[in-house]
């Protein structure tokens, strides 16, 4: 057995542990969780002026000495006695200035743009506990490593910058006043996913929506809501099954073995009751009297009423059989050609992180011009505004991990957290019918232990969810003259192949394009990434780098290689918008942003832009069979 086999069988032996630890970081004797459908339930906003204090290197109020978390400084939010003395640990969060929640510290504060430390975050609330509920404080996401305090007491940790945590403060809340510290650790980690090298703005903070939600002392937790999923598309099948998921008593002891749950959905003519088993999990399987598929040219969503005792949530859910048969991607049996773009969660026109319903209405408006119906979120999970709006949009999506280049795929400490990475970002948009592509990983190297590693993940991500294809995007191979052969091992791993390439940018030239010959294997394939960089209104010949006929260009001769592969099944284009990097700098031309988008980052359409909106329009790119 090589040493790289051995790390990766103790990476799955140690996975159970690990996660435990990541999930219960500092043995924390608080309950932390995430809550399935938190957006359709009422909560108690925590959005608006948060106090800030900076934690300069090497942070010494969140570290101790030996790297343990502090308890004792700002997390006891005590006050300075100015007048007289002795001092608390010399700070007060009471006459700090603010930040604005959700957002990042970097477009809000200009001495914090490229800061990447810790930021300490404080606020009031009032809270009235009531007997027989159980509260949970909810943070959508926070960027990249968090620590949260509800009156002194810490109640949970949590590491990852895009996906939410809950934690329990059901026994730290009182009647009254009440305050709640964050610190937020935006420093970027050799083991941390992503780790130290990304190619986007490291925005740190709490970057989404933070809120408290109050819940019966039993209700439902985690659901699955979806169109039954056999072997073959059945046409006409109204079939519904999955899962109510119950919590009751305390921490995450499950309800009773036969809690009664109730499935209602009226206008498909659903009301049907399941039972608990000892796990706390109620399985159904239910036929409705009719039901409308969820497609592009069709987003239906239904009203979902899930119920037990005293709780209830109600969600907008569709319903749509998506799978791969040989080299199609059939959606409700048919097969369909994805014409999308790659987007990351960047604010149009304003800048920053997404995190409201404006953001995410410009960028739905830029991809409804496009005529796309598609989109890659890259290279993390977003905020659950955009998934909310493909589904009503009938925009279907490329979810993914930020797996992304150099990653430490011997540790299997990391492999644990990619794993509870890929967990919550299942458990989080598992019931949204626009999603129907997990991805594993972007660009990493190909080698046995990462082959190894993401083998692994992609089959936890079918055992998560059996009902969508997997997929990843693959960097390389080189050009042997004019052929192309995708020979990554990985690929056997995959049920559809993402492959980024730059012809035409970092290697050869444009017309390379019009002459190269692509061999994959016999599955389907999207060409996830390709471009050229351009700066709006930067105009000169085709040849000319950095203009918009240079990028436009690029894209012409793009189509021709593209129109020739067999199996390509879908585009996303790099990258719908410009968008922040600290690695681009290049004066006047890059100035902090890459500069592949088809719209710059304050909305201006470059060539590239028109050109493939009309190839989408006419669909004279790519076929679905």
């Amino acid at each position: 057995m090589t040493r790289s086999a051995r790390n990766i069988r103790i990476a799955l032996g140690l996975t159970t542990l690990a996660l435990a630890f990541v999930a219960n970081a500092q043995a924390q004797a608080n309950f932390q969780t995430l809550l399935v459908g938190i957006d359709h339930r009422t909560v108690t906003s925590l959005d608006g002026d948060w106090h800030y204090l900076v934690d300069q290197s090497p942070a010494r109020a969140l570290y101790g000495a030996n790297g343990a978390i502090n308890d004792k400084s700002y997390a006891q939010n005590t006050h300075p006695n100015i007048s007289s003395g002795p001092h608390n640990d010399e700070y007060d969060f009471a006459t700090a200035p603010t930040l604005h929640v959700p957002g990042d510290w970097n477009t809000q504060v200009p001495e914090l743009f490229n800061y990447e430390g810790v930021v300490w975050y404080q606020r009031d609330f009032d809270a009235q506990p009531k007997p027989g509920t159980r509260t949970f404080l909810h943070v959508g996401a926070a960027n990249y490593r968090s620590h949260v305090w509800v009156n002194t007491k810490r109640v949970c940790d949590h590491e990852g910058g895009y996906t939410p945590f809950d934690c329990e403060v059901t026994a730290v809340l009182h009647s009254g006043s009440n305050f709640v510290v964050i610190a937020v650790d935006a420093n970027r980690m050799v083991d941390g996913i992503p780790s130290v090298g990304i190619d986007w703005m490291n925005y740190g903070g709490l970057t989404r929506d933070v809120s408290l939600v109050t819940v019966p002392a039993a209700f439902i937790d985690d659901y699955d809501v979806h169109l039954a999923h056999g072997s073959a598309f059945q046409p006409g099948s109204t079939e519904l099954t999955g899962y109510v998921h119950v919590l009751s008593g305390t921490g995450d002891q499950a309800a009773p073995a036969g809690t009664a749950v109730t499935i209602d959905i009226p206008e498909a003519g659903v009301h049907a009751t399941a039972t608990t088993d000892a796990q706390g999990r109620a399985p159904f399987d239910v036929k409705a009297a009719s039901l409308t598929l969820w497609s592009p040219e069709s987003p239906k969503l239904y009203k979902v009423t899930l119920a037990t005792g005293d709780d209830r949530i109600t969600d907008d859910i569709g319903f749509r059989d998506i799978r791969v048969e040989g080299t199609r991607i059939l959606l409700n049996g048919k097969p369909v050609f994805l014409r999308g773009a790659n987007m990351h969660a960047e604010a149009p026109i304003r800048g920053g992180r997404v995190d409201n319903d404006q953001d995410v209405a410009t960028i739905f408006s830029y991809l409804k011009d496009l005529n796309a119906n598609f989109v890659r979120l890259c290279h993390y999970p977003h905020d659950e505004r955009m998934e909310r709006a493909a589904d009503r949009d009938g925009v279907m999506v490329w979810s993914e991990i930020p797996l992304w280049q150099h990653i430490s795929f011997e540790k299997p400490e990391v492999y644990a957290k990619a794993v509870a990475m890929l967990n919550e970002m299942i458990r989080r948009d598992r019931n949204k019918a626009s999603v129907i592509l997990w991805s594993v990983s972007n660009e990493t190297p190909n080698n046995p232990t990462r082959t190894q590693f993401l083998t692994n993940l992609a089959n936890e991500a079918r055992r998560l969810d059996p009902t969508r294809p997997i997929t990843s995007a693959l960097l390389g191979p080189r050009a042997n003259g004019s052929e192309m052969v995708e020979n990554d091992p990985f690929t056997a791993a995959l049920d559809v192949i993402g492959q980024n390439e730059y012809i035409g940018w970092y290697t050869g030239a444009p017309e390379d394009a019009d002459t190269m010959h692509w061999t994959f294997p016999n599955k389907p394939v999207i060409m996830s990434e390709f471009g050229a960089e351009a700066k709006a209104g930067n105009h000169g010949s085709a040849t000319d780098r950095w203009t918009e006929e240079q990028q436009n260009s690029v894209y012409q001769h793009q189509f021709v290689m593209l129109n020739k592969i067999p199996n390509l099944r879908g585009i996303t284009p790099w990258v719908l918008m410009d968008f922040r990097s600290p690695t681009r700098n290049i004066p006047k031309l890059q100035d902090g942003y890459n500069r592949k988008g088809l719209i710059s980052e304050d909305g201006k359409k470059k060539q590239a832009f028109y050109t493939l909106q009309q190839a989408y329009k006419t669909q004279t790119l790519g076929k679905p069979e």
